[in-house]
């Protein structure tokens, strides 16, 4: 446990930060949040968290700091504020999956200033958060690392040192990338299954039992249509665009999730 009274931070308390940084307090650290919407932060203050007003504040108080927002221009906004007034020595974890290349530009920039960034994005959803067993995949030094352990293993069932900052968030974008082909084989599976007469509901059985199964396609399978999984195509199109960011849009893993993603998001609205 942290000697500092308000050595841990976190930013950013949405369906997976939450429960991370509940994990973190129900770990014994003593914890400062901050949060765009305050009402996001006020059950975590009822059990016991300090409420900063301002990420200055946080960034002032806390020797290691969470980051988990939603993409690479959050992340910057955020680190923009927590950089200059955070203390040498101090850690910064970037929980968010966004782009390698923004990692290692802020590693560079707190470098310059003592401090040490660690990219940490995490897998397996709030459900995982909650209990405790998410899979994160880090990036950084084998020194900040052995620092940022003991926080990352209160909500962590599988953390993973993969090599320099920028390692965990390609690691991360692959792996989901992995998951949305998956889920673009399954569709294309059953979608085949029917134009040959098989019941889907059947197929679908069969192959959860077979050796064709994998993750990807049971979650497939319970889905009524794909544009049921329209919040979490979203979030899949946004890994499999990070792919093509930083290997080629025409990516193995692309080919195979773009038509079910394509169908996952058809409802959608185009944006303005």
């Amino acid at each position: 446990m942290p000697s500092d009274r308000h050595a841990t931070g976190f930013i950013g308390l949405g369906s997976q930060g939450g429960p991370m940084a509940e994990r973190m307090l129900a770990a014994g650290f003593e914890l400062t949040v901050w949060a765009r919407r305050p009402e996001a932060a006020d059950d975590l203050v009822t059990k016991g968290a300090h409420r900063a007003a301002s990420i200055a504040e946080l960034g002032k108080r806390c020797q290691h700091i969470g980051v988990c927002v939603v993409d690479d221009a959050g992340v910057e906004q955020i680190c923009t504020q927590l950089l200059p007034v955070m203390k040498p020595g101090s850690v910064l974890v970037i929980h968010s999956t966004i782009l390698p290349q923004t990692c290692e530009r802020l590693a560079e920039e707190a470098e310059a200033r003592s401090i040490a960034v660690l990219d940490a994005p995490v897998s397996g959803g709030g459900a995982g958060a909650a209990a405790g067993t998410l899979t994160v995949m880090c990036g950084g030094s084998e020194e900040t690392f052995t620092k940022a352990l003991p926080v990352l293993e209160s909500f962590a069932g599988k953390i993973v040192l993969l090599g320099p900052v920028g390692s965990g968030q390609r690691a991360k974008i692959v792996n989901n990338a992995l998951m949305a082909a998956n889920m673009g084989l399954a569709h294309a599976a059953l979608s085949l299954g029917e134009t040959l007469d098989i019941d889907r509901a059947a197929m679908a059985d069969l192959v959860t039992h077979s050796s064709g199964r994998s993750f990807g396609f049971e979650v497939y399978a319970r889905l009524p249509s794909p544009t049921a999984f329209v919040h979490g195509g979203k979030l899949l199109r946004k890994d499999v665009d990070l792919l093509g960011a930083i290997t080629t849009p025409d990516n193995a893993l692309a080919r195979a999730a773009n038509p079910f993603l394509d169908a996952a998001l058809a409802a959608m609205e185009p944006a303005p």
